[in-house]
């Protein structure tokens, strides 16, 4: 046996915890970050640690033959104890530090214990792999091993209840982080079962050493594999839910930003586009763009219009925000026509004025709109822009009225 599964495992638990490094270092104080922290350490020693390869290298350069075992035993019962506490902490409450310390003291004393019992004890043969069962009638050793097995089934099968009882009442990323962590817990009361009937078959002369080499670590691997995954969900679900809301608004607002294109193109008011960015990081710069577009159109909105035709769309609808992203349709499509009208810039330039019923690019053609639209609101504009273009001609001009920003 070679240790394979061991190191890939060790090393994805530690890819995450060096993941997390950076937020410990910045946030040292917070004792949930340390728990998460100390929970994928933890785990990844264990399986270091339980690496025949590990196993043979720890008895050869300390001398001791089978040194490794209580070295792994004590990993198994902190990496229990950092699970347990990672709920506690998750579940907060009043009296969480009492509850946190009452656990810390507890496998404190097991880790104690451990060591003591195999220092007691004697085993001189090395066993790499089947070490429970080879010495489970010898004395403290024996005992040493029952020790750690019964702390580690106890830690996960509180962890077990407490995590799925808890993920009743909560929703989210939450709710799938504490399923994922309950069922890596049952896992690992499938690892510490099977070791302890294994145990068990051997006081009573039978030989069932398969299933402390064969089906505990199948069950280990898949508890610490389900273990982290429920602790990163929570971590990662809010920023997987901000992504998705960011580019569900970028997406909403590409119709907007492909009315104001060409004006972006040709006076160079858009940013260059982003690579390989977060979908926040594209939505900024599509928001960017549009204020920019907009601010340079600011002379050429048409207050009447917009009036006239929120007016107009309210009457219909008994909506004031779609009344309102209508009327900023139809003024923003009309300033972007006016803005880019070549006659209207030639009777300017030529001192003439502007066509009737039209205003000089330029120059303000009514009262000031106010403050650009918000997020929001810029996506409601995009939506009408999306369903029904507006035609700022129609946008209902009293008969034998002419005002600005219409033809």
């Amino acid at each position: 046996m070679n240790g394979l599964i061991n190191y890939v495992s060790c090393g994805v638990l530690w890819l995450c915890l060096v993941v997390k490094a950076p937020d410990l270092l910045r946030h040292r104080r917070d004792p949930y970050l340390g728990a998460i922290c100390a929970v994928l350490g933890l785990a990844g020693l264990c399986f270091l640690l339980g690496a025949p390869p590990t196993v043979g290298a720890v008895n050869r350069l300390s001398g001791v033959p089978n040194l490794a075992a209580p070295l792994t035993y004590a990993a198994i019962t902190g990496y229990c104890a950092a699970s347990q506490v990672l709920i506690v902490r998750w579940r907060g409450g009043p009296r969480v530090d009492r509850t946190v310390r009452r656990w810390t003291l507890a496998y404190a004393a097991v880790v104690l214990g451990i060591g003591v019992l195999f220092a007691l004890g004697d085993a001189p043969v090395e066993r790499r792999t089947d070490l429970d069962t080879y010495y489970a009638t010898t004395p403290f050793i024996a005992q040493m091993i029952v020790l750690y097995l019964v702390a580690h089934l106890t830690a996960v099968t509180v962890t077990t209840f407490s995590a799925l009882r808890w993920a009743r009442r909560v929703r989210g990323g939450l709710r799938a982080g504490l399923t994922l962590l309950g069922a890596g817990a049952l896992c690992g009361a499938g690892y510490s079962t099977a070791k302890l009937v294994a145990v068990g078959a051997r006081w009573s002369g039978r030989d069932w050493s398969a299933l402390g080499t064969a089906v505990s670590p199948a069950a280990a691997g898949l508890g610490a594999l389900l273990t982290v995954v429920g602790v990163l969900v929570p971590l990662v679900a809010p920023r997987v839910t901000e992504w998705r809301r960011a580019g569900r608004t970028y997406a909403r607002l590409g119709p907007l930003e492909r009315v104001l294109d060409d004006l972006l193109t040709r006076r160079a008011l858009r940013l260059p586009r982003p690579r390989f960015a977060s979908p926040a990081t594209r939505l900024m710069w599509r928001q960017t763009s549009i204020h920019n577009a907009l601010g340079h159109l600011d002379a050429y909105l048409d207050r009447d219009l917009y009036d006239r035709t929120r007016a107009r769309v309210l009457a219909a609808t008994d909506d004031p925000e779609r009344a309102e992203a209508a009327a900023w349709a139809a003024v923003i499509t009309e300033a972007v026509r006016r803005e880019s009208d070549p006659a209207q810039a030639v009777a300017a330039a030529a001192g003439g004025g502007s066509p009737p019923g039209t205003s000089s690019p330029g120059s303000p053609v009514g009262p000031h709109l106010g403050p650009a639209p918000g997020p929001a609101a810029l996506g409601r504009i995009a939506d009408v822009l999306a369903t029904a273009p507006p035609a700022p001609v129609l946008a209902a001009v009293p008969s034998g009225t002419t005002t600005a920003g219409t033809a």
